[in-house]
């Protein structure tokens, strides 16, 4: 529902459907998306004293507000749209805190927050020398509407403001991210799953929500978390939305691989990620020089989705495929270490010396990945006669 009137016009129209309850709507009427942004009659440059007196409050305010980030916006002045769109959310919060027993405001709600974060999001890139202070205080605004969501306990399930947590947290979660803030999303994930409603927030927000959950379990190095909520998002995911799919897979694969699964070439093609193939291809053969080769190649890539320093630690996996295929080799259960350290200069480790291959045997026992121990009288690795290199994927069971 755009609108092209004058601006008493408006101010009528959103003070109608405010009355009525109509929260869909009304969010549409003071979204920064909708068509009315584009209305000059709307863009006056005494916004404030045209609306005040002329509607409830603070419903007034929420009004002023707004038309102060459209104006700010189309004058490309993004710190006073982000400002405006700030104090907008405030009052949003002012009028959530009067309402009592009633959520039909929520779809309001979620559009102020998310044009807030990406207001802020383009001021960030506008005022480079902020580094992420400006998201900060986004994130702070979005807090707020956060604390009264879930501070309302006393409402029924169907009325209470708490259906509207999940939605908020997404926001915060893509604030945090975007500044490395990984830390303060604990206390978010911990709401979420103690909420009762946890299972009942609409689907589209759970897989948002285990999107970015099982990318941080990922960089806690949590692999078997991160597969689960990855897997739940990528399965869960709309088959249409190949985008999306394509974004799951780019953290879903490298996990998968540090858990033993690899992906099919198939899968690669379909989505468009084949920078894997090779990557897949060296792990399996354990080729520590072709790895590096193809992080080189895809460099650009891996840094940009952040999973550079995640696929590294696939060199582990491709240690240990290097050194069962010595242990198949040698056909003993007691094996030189100096044999390790030929296999290690074989594919490319040229530098590595008798004490820092002992030390990734070492490494490979403690992780489970070689069953066995290292008898350091004899510079041997004395392995298990039954199940010496344990398959990967039982490793996290």
């Amino acid at each position: 529902m755009s609108y092209t009137g004058t601006l008493n016009q408006y101010i009528q129209l959103v003070e109608r459907v405010y009355r009525t309850g109509q929260g869909d709507i009304l969010a549409r009427l003071l979204s920064l998306k909708d068509e009315h942004v584009g209305n000059r009659n709307l863009r006056s440059s005494n916004i404030a004293s045209l609306v005040d007196g002329n509607c409830v409050a603070p419903l007034d305010e929420i009004i002023i507000y707004h038309l102060l980030c459209v104006k700010a916006l189309h004058d490309k002045d993004y710190m006073e749209a982000y400002d405006s769109q700030s104090a907008c959310v405030a009052s949003v919060v002012k009028m959530l805190q009067g309402q009592k027993d009633e959520n039909w405001s929520l779809p309001l709600m979620y559009t102020v927050c998310l044009d807030l974060r990406l207001v802020a999001q383009k001021a960030e890139e506008c005022n480079h020398q902020n580094n992420g202070k400006i998201l900060e205080k986004a994130a702070e605004s979005l807090l707020a509407c956060f604390r009264v969501c879930a501070a309302d306990n006393r409402s029924s399930d169907s009325d209470t403001k708490r259906l509207g947590m999940l939605t908020l947290v997404n926001q915060l979660l893509k604030v945090y991210f975007r500044i490395n803030k990984l830390h303060l999303c604990k206390p978010l994930i911990r709401a979420i799953d103690s909420s009762p409603f946890k299972d009942q927030f609409p689907l589209a927000q759970q897989i948002t929500y285990r999107y970015f959950v099982g990318r941080k379990a990922m960089f806690d190095s949590d692999y078997g978390s991160a597969d689960e909520y990855l897997s739940y998002a990528f399965q869960k995911c709309h088959k249409d939305s190949r985008k999306n799919k394509r974004l799951i897979l780019t953290y879903l694969i490298p996990v998968k691989m540090l858990l033993g699964y690899m992906p099919s070439k198939t899968l690669l093609e379909k989505y468009d990620l084949i920078q894997f193939w090779d990557l897949v291809l060296m792990v399996k053969d354990g080729n520590l020089r072709g790895i590096d080769q193809v992080m080189e190649m895809h460099e650009n890539f891996f840094i940009r989705a952040g999973i550079y320093l995640i696929v590294e630690k696939l060199k582990i996996t491709a240690y240990r495929n290097l050194f069962r295929k010595v242990y198949l080799l040698e056909n003993t259960h007691q094996i030189d270490i100096a044999s390790f350290q030929a296999a290690l200069q074989l594919v490319g480790q040229d530098d590595v010396d008798l004490d820092e291959t002992q030390c990734i045997v070492a490494n490979l026992i403690y992780d489970g990945k070689i069953k066995g121990y290292i008898s350091y009288q004899h510079k041997k690795v004395v392995v298990s006669k039954q199940n010496a290199f344990p398959p990967l994927t039982s490793l996290y069971q």
